[in-house]
């Protein structure tokens, strides 16, 4: 596996919205890998323990939302900035059609870029978040947890909030609580995830979904024609795994793989099976 540094990968690139940071590794075919949201979140500290096994393969490409303390801000909500990014970032790049992994809201946002834009997304992975909870209490308890972190950001608040992404607590590391901390608190990044996570902003964003008349994404999921791998981890906090009924269900060309002992962060806590199964899946033949 190469091994890969942030200062060796990262690329910028100049857009009429400000400029887009992004990691870049590998040669092949494009694979773009779009990161989750939470405090402290990027895409380099979601992927980088598996970049060396996709860039062995694939001409990697992970995209920083704007909104996250990487790229350029922004002044809109962090998801509705998130998908027309990816759209900027493909033009700017000249890239007709890519392969997708997406980690809970990034899922979400390649699943929209696959249901409006069907021709520009080969194959896609999801990591838990695609769908809609049919067993299991919404909100989630890892959200519940990230709504209080954001309302009142504390470090023991963040500690909860981590210690729910995943099922093993060894996981979350005095390093890990540190480097998320530092981001997660840093005035301008906060401003923007309250936009999001709020308890109010939360409230306001449930209440105009029931008002409008937009049919949400997980309601078009039979538009996806691209082969889809969900991965997900059983014990799943964030987004119970039932959720994935409704796109094994409506996805075309679906399928579902489900690790155990694992939670929200499948490519870390499940890494060596996940990036088996997903590399099996992005390398495998269409028919």
């Amino acid at each position: 596996m190469t091994e890969l540094s942030y200062e060796a990968t990262k690329r910028e690139l100049v857009t009429d919205q400000g400029v887009l940071r992004y990691h870049e590794a590998g040669d092949g075919p494009p694979l773009l890998l779009l990161h989750g949201s939470g405090p402290g979140v990027t895409g380099w500290r979601n992927y980088r323990g598996v970049l060396g096994d996709f860039a062995e393969h694939f001409r990697c490409l992970i995209l920083e939302f704007p909104g996250f303390g990487v790229s350029d801000p922004g002044d809109g909500h962090p998801m509705m900035m998130a998908v027309p990014a990816v759209t900027r970032f493909l033009d700017g790049l000249g890239l007709d059609s890519v392969n997708v992994i997406g980690n809970s809201m990034g899922g979400i946002v390649a699943a929209n870029v696959a249901i409006a834009q069907p021709d520009r997304v080969r194959k896609l992975v999801s990591v838990g978040g695609i769908g809609r909870n049919v067993l299991a209490p919404s909100p989630g308890e890892g959200i519940k947890l990230l709504t209080e972190f954001t309302d009142n950001p504390t470090r023991e608040g963040l500690i909860r909030w981590l210690h729910s992404m995943v099922y093993d607590p060894a996981v979350v590391t005095e390093q890990l609580i540190e480097e998320r901390w530092e981001l997660a608190t840093e005035p301008q990044t906060l401003e923007i995830a309250r936009r999001m996570y709020s308890s109010k902003a939360f409230a306001a964003t449930q209440a105009a979904g029931k008002a409008s008349n937009v049919t949400p994404y997980w309601a078009q999921l039979h538009k996806i024609t691209a082969p889809t791998l969900l991965t997900w981890g059983r014990d799943d906090r964030v987004s119970p795994v039932d959720m994935a009924m409704l796109p094994m269900r409506d996805l075309p060309n679906g399928e579902l793989h489900v690790f155990p002992n694992c939670g929200h962060w499948t490519m870390i806590e499940a890494k060596d099976a996940w990036v088996a199964a997903v590399l099996a899946f992005l390398r495998r033949e269409e028919k």
